[in-house]
């Protein structure tokens, strides 16, 4: 079983700074949210891959900007939609099958910026 990285937030909000001036409060919760911009200003990519899936095909979505729970929303939306599987990794939507075209028109309905990439 692979051991899972440990991160930043992992360590329990620890931070260590050298500066005599530094102001633990300045850093609160809310500014590590970040605001979703209107999907008319979003600029997304749609690619397409069979590398490291065992030959099975996907259809990849990258460049979204926004919060997480906006991105696994929008994720389960267009499976929802083409009637198949997937997941949210790494900023990415992946999406089973090459439906490249239906997810651009899909995408495109809701007002999104999107362009294939990509043979």
């Amino acid at each position: 079983m692979a051991k899972k990285k440990l991160g930043l937030e992992d360590l329990g909000g620890f931070v260590y700074s050298t500066d005599n001036d530094f102001d633990e409060n300045q850093y609160s919760d809310e500014d590590k949210k970040q605001t979703t911009p209107k999907p008319s200003e979003q600029k997304l990519e749609a690619h397409f891959s069979n590398k490291g899936r065992g030959g099975k095909t996907v259809t990849i979505i990258k460049g979204f900007v926004g919060s997480e729970e906006d991105l696994i929303q929008l994720g389960k939306n267009l499976k929802k939609r083409c009637g198949v599987g997937g997941s949210v990794k790494d900023r990415e939507i992946i999406i089973q099958g090459d439906d490249r075209e239906k997810i651009m028109q899909l995408l495109r309905k809701d007002g999104y910026n999107v362009k294939r990439v990509g043979g």
